[in-house]
């Protein structure tokens, strides 16, 4: 059975879980800035640093804020991944391991 547009916009307005890593490295003192998502540095990936950040986030406004903040700060997105939706803003990992 397909899911009706309504089932699929409220499951992508609502809280939700976010893994996103970007290229280069970004200091942990950015976390209120960057809706106080956990920042991870991650060893050299060949010869490029990645840093990692993992939180809840209320709704996509939020996610476009974080997105847009990273921006800002001429950091290259390589990856964005829900790792849980609804009701997520409370549990950072969204209830899976990084």
């Amino acid at each position: 059975m397909q899911e009706s547009h309504r089932e699929i916009t409220s499951r992508w307005n609502g809280p939700g879980s976010y893994r996103i890593r970007v290229a280069g490295h970004l200091d942990d003192k950015w976390a209120s800035r960057l809706a106080g998502m956990a920042i991870t540095v991650d060893a050299a990936r060949g010869a490029e640093v990645t840093t990692t950040l993992i939180g809840g986030l209320r709704d996509q406004t939020e996610l476009a804020g974080v997105l847009n903040t990273l921006y800002e700060f001429h950091l290259r997105i390589l990856m964005v991944e829900l790792l849980a939706d609804g009701g997520a803003a409370g549990d950072p990992s969204g209830g899976r391991q990084p």
